[in-house]
């Protein structure tokens, strides 16, 4: 079955995450999305990420960690490698979580971005511009989806 698809039919936040993850062959993963507050709020993040790192997550401002980055900039944030990247995109915390290569990409509805979601693997990692691409079309379908609930719950 197609990715699209699973995640049109996806029950939830964290069902579509873990059909995300499962598709892109990654260890990890965080959707978040932007609250009034101008904040990114954690709506769904995987099985087995330490608390101390959820606690870390749970509220993230614009520009800070590859997150932030990904929402300030409106573009794809990664790491081959978040245990030995010098970038300055990696904030310490990340490597709390034991995870290399990592990415994080925008949530676009539309041209507005309202959120990020991000993919990570226990080893290094780098995403070819296909997988990019397909995260930022992942990504669009979770702001859709976003998007369609809040309307008939709203």
């Amino acid at each position: 079955m197609e990715l699209s698809t699973k995640l049109a039919g996806a029950a939830s936040d964290d069902e579509a995450l873990a059909a995300i993850v499962r598709h892109f062959a990654a260890d990890s993963g965080t959707i978040h999305f932007l609250g009034q507050d101008g904040m990114l709020h954690l709506a769904a993040a995987t099985l087995g990420m330490p608390e101390q790192v959820l606690k870390t997550i749970a509220v993230i401002p614009p520009g800070k960690g590859m997150a932030g980055l990904a929402l300030e900039r409106g573009e794809a944030v990664d790491a081959c490698n978040i245990q030995t990247d010098t970038s300055g995109d990696v904030r310490p915390g990340a490597r709390a979580t034991e995870l290399a290569g990592a990415i994080v990409v925008p949530l676009f509805q539309s041209k507005q971005i309202v959120g990020t979601l991000g993919i990570a693997n226990r080893g290094e990692r780098s995403f070819t511009e296909a997988e990019i691409a397909a995260l930022l079309a992942a990504g669009r379908i979770l702001a859709s989806r976003r998007a369609a609930n809040a309307a008939v719950s709203g």
